[in-house]
């Protein structure tokens, strides 16, 4: 499967464009498309935060791969989001403007219907069915265009993650508590990918984001847009770029033992990886967990038993908290409470997600183990 790689130095609507065309050539797109199809652009919209901050899908990405639509002949275009919050129209308002979406209409049309449906999975799935939001439903071909990101909970961030924000609302914390494990969240994540199966992938690297990813990490520009038909092998090959053991991390793992991602297939076109790459600073999370320091056969048991003594929890730094309920709202096993304007957190019940990390606007919320 062919992995389309360009080399963007900066945010320049030009410099992007060309680079689209190149690798929509390359993967032949243009091919698959009709006139009348309805297309749906799923960025990574996460919550709302500002493109010069590389949390979300660049607009000029979005801006980029609409206007090559278009001269395909292609009309309807939507660009379809469930941030990490509510899904209704006042909160989706201000997600796309500070995201710097809202300045793209009207070539794309900002997804307006908050509604969803039930979507039913393949037989010996865990998941009989995902409830989706509407957009994605009736889409003819879907375009996932995420952002690469480290990430607390899941450790990578790249296109089988994006699809979560098909999920709508407050309903994926509800995910979250009915999998509070690693192994079955990134199972779901993977069930949930394969249920979208979007046509096209492309992942925003011209700036991406190391450390308490994944809205609480730091600049790490890799000056890249990868493109590939395949987001399981995608997401294999760029975990690899930002110097992440890919089969450390579960669902790329999961993708590869189910015969989704095929790295051994992967064939590269566009321009010539860099030599100079850095590996990208981990999650506080994944620093302090140091069984995987241990030979590989003591770490299984170590974890058994060692598990709830190092245990991440969530640490709020009150002098940063302003009390907006974000983290509570985020909470999918509701330990969270505001008092005197301040968050305040129980560790029973607590799964270990780190919602309540990504969601909160200030970084008050850092990682610390039980021991």
């Amino acid at each position: 499967m062919k992995q389309a790689i360009y080399l963007v130095q900066e945010y320049q609507e030009e410099k992007i464009y060309s680079a689209v065309c190149r690798f929509m050539e390359d993967l032949e797109i243009a091919k698959e498309l009709r006139p009348e199809l309805k297309v749906v652009i799923k960025p990574n919209l996460v919550m709302a935060k500002s493109p010069q901050f590389p949390a979300t899908t660049h607009p000029l990405v979005v801006k980029a791969v609409a206007r090559w639509l278009r001269e395909q002949g292609v009309e309807d275009i939507t660009l379809a989001e469930s941030s990490g919050g509510l899904y209704n129209a006042e909160y989706m308002k201000n997600v796309y403007s500070v995201c710097g979406m809202k300045q793209l209409q009207p070539d794309i049309k900002l997804n307006m219907d908050f509604t969803a449906k039930t979507v039913n999975c393949p037989a010996g799935f865990a998941n009989h069915s995902f409830h989706l939001i509407t957009p994605i439903c009736e889409a003819d071909y879907i375009i996932n265009i995420c952002k690469l990101k480290t990430h607390a909970m899941t450790g990578y961030s790249g296109g089988i993650k994006n699809l979560f924000g098909t999920i709508p609302g407050l309903e994926k914390p509800q995910m979250h508590y009915r999998w509070p494990e690693i192994e079955d969240f990134s199972r779901m994540l993977v069930e949930l990918a394969q249920t979208v199966n979007p046509q096209l992938t492309i992942i925003d690297a011209i700036d991406a984001m190391e450390g308490n990813g994944p809205t609480g990490g730091t600049s790490h520009p890799l000056h890249m847009l990868l493109a590939s038909k395949d987001m399981y092998t995608q997401d294999y090959f760029a975990a690899g770029l930002m110097g992440i053991e890919p089969m450390e991390i579960a669902m790329i793992r999961q993708a590869v033992e189910a015969g989704l991602a095929n790295p051994k297939e992967l064939v590269l076109t566009g321009d010539p990886i860099p030599g100079d790459l850095t590996p990208f600073t981990q999650p506080d999370t994944k620093k302090l967990d140091f069984a995987g320091s241990l030979p590989g056969f003591l770490q299984k048991p170590f974890t058994l038993i060692a598990g709830k003594i190092l245990k991440s929890y969530p640490q709020l730094d009150k002098s940063l908290c302003v009390g907006c309920g974000k983290c509570a709202e985020s909470c999918p096993a509701q330990i969270i409470t505001i008092k005197d304007k301040k968050a305040k957190f129980r560790k029973k019940g607590c799964i270990s997600c780190f919602c309540c990390q990504e969601m909160c606007p200030m970084k008050a919320i850092s990682v610390k183990k039980a021991l």
